[in-house]
């Protein structure tokens, strides 16, 4: 039987996104396209492979057990094909869609855009929203490049590269009325706080970093953004616990006074994840490369905190 290895992809994204409309926009073709692939998937397979249901696509017993190996053998023909070519990051045009979590978003894409633009002009980026659930983010089915961000039970068809790790410390308004150059248990436990939502892992590591050191933390607003966070403490008595390279940011700020947090509160780790097929491909080694590059010049540069 012959069979038409263009549809593969297509079985991908609909086992990923159990949906005809985002898978469609996933692979970059109109619904009707991708309705007619999945028919002659069908066909193909000789099974529905996926039912309509209220809740979106449901794939078959068949399609659960056909989504392993085909996985396994698109991952295999890229290393082969994608192996053999040369990358030129200067002559590049080329757009990858890469899902930072906001801190790594706020922190470190500027400085990776920067090289980019020095290095590879013709190079494009977006940037898609990279929360706790690794699957919406496109990498598990490999139509997304990269994840950033803190990776917790990677699939086996994830690679999972550590790139950083972070620590935290406060923010509080320059002409604070109760907090000089340091603070007390005491008087954090007694303020109000600003607190991050999300990013999940990260919201569950600061979460879990104070259950350990039995500190506690009233917390008066909750942001789904780190640009919302300076314009609330510049004018509140509130305080903030943040990343250190956030904390390098908001230093800059006349209005903002960082300061250590009052108990060591550990570390954060800072991961890259990428599917299998993308091992061998030389424009993704590069960027990986340079990314990687990019975090340890970032993380090794003095903050305002020690």
């Amino acid at each position: 039987m012959r069979y038409d290895l263009n549809l593969l992809p297509t079985f991908l994204a609909l086992m990923e996104e159990r949906s005809v409309t985002r898978a469609a926009e996933r692979l970059g073709i109109t619904q009707p396209a991708l309705s007619n692939a999945l028919a002659r998937l069908r066909t193909m397979m000789r099974d529905p492979l996926f039912i309509r249901e209220r809740y979106g696509m449901q794939p078959t017993q068949k399609a659960q057990e056909l989504a392993p190996a085909i996985a396994a053998a698109l991952a295999a023909l890229d290393d082969v094909i994608l192996g053999q070519q040369d990358f030129d990051p200067a002559q590049a045009e080329r757009l990858f869609t890469i899902a930072p979590n906001s801190f790594v978003e706020f922190a470190l894409m500027p400085a990776v855009v920067a090289r980019l633009g020095r290095e590879a002009p013709g190079i494009r980026l977006r940037l898609t929203p990279f929360g706790s659930d690794l699957a919406e983010t496109g990498v598990i089915s490999g139509s997304t490049a990269l994840v950033l961000g803190r990776v917790a039970d990677p699939p086996d068809n994830l690679v999972v590269q550590h790139l950083m790790d972070d620590g935290l410390a406060c923010v509080v308004r320059a002409n604070h009325p109760q907090i000089g150059d340091s603070m007390s248990r005491d008087q954090y436990e007694r303020l109000k706080h600003v607190n991050m939502l999300p990013p999940g892992r990260l919201r569950v590591g600061l979460f879990q970093a104070l259950e350990r050191q039995a500190l506690r933390r009233e917390v008066a607003v909750s942001v789904t953004h780190f640009l919302a966070i300076p314009e609330l403490i510049a004018v509140t008595d509130y305080c903030t616990t943040l990343p250190h390279l956030i904390c390098r940011h908001l230093a800059r700020d006349p209005r903002l006074k960082i300061v250590p947090s009052p108990v060591d509160l550990g570390r954060f780790p800072v991961e890259m994840a990428w599917h299998v097929r993308y091992r061998h491909d030389p424009a993704h080694r590069w960027l990986r490369s340079l990314i990687g590059e990019v975090a340890r010049t970032v993380s090794m540069e003095p903050g305002p905190v020690g």
